[in-house]
């Protein structure tokens, strides 16, 4: 496995129930920005594989965008749903509203520089 994909299920599987993240949010975690598609990818091909809570994973406008899964936009908003993430449209929730924000220690846990820590806290408005 991949340092990358690692680091994807890590940061995926401490997704707190009733939260989301965007793709975006995850790779800057990661640790490498401008890899939201990979993320996507990554969480793609779990689906069997191991146990990560992929529907906690949306767009940054709030909207489901899942593609090329034996899961369906409708089977994430359903899970999303049982969560209590209420959708304003079909597929599109009000992600400010259930973004979660991991505070500086827990970015530690996904050993980031002290430096991208303060990019990531000042980015998602962690701070």
């Amino acid at each position: 496995m991949s340092k990358f994909k690692e680091k994807v299920i890590q940061i995926v599987s401490a997704i707190p129930y009733g939260k989301v993240v965007s793709y975006g949010q995850v790779a800057v975690m990661a640790g490498v920005p401008r890899a939201a598609i990979q993320v996507g990818s990554v969480l793609n091909k779990l689906e069997a594989e191991v146990e990560v809570p992929w529907w906690r994973v949306i767009n940054n406008s709030g909207r489901i965008t899942i593609k090329g899964s034996i899961f369906t936009p409708q089977d994430q908003q359903d899970k999303l749903e049982e969560e209590g993430i209420e959708f304003v449209e079909q597929f599109k929730c009000e992600i400010e509203n259930y973004r979660w924000r991991p505070d500086e220690k827990k970015l530690k846990e996904f050993k980031l520089e002290d430096e991208y820590i303060f990019k990531t806290l000042s980015k998602y408005n962690l701070t």
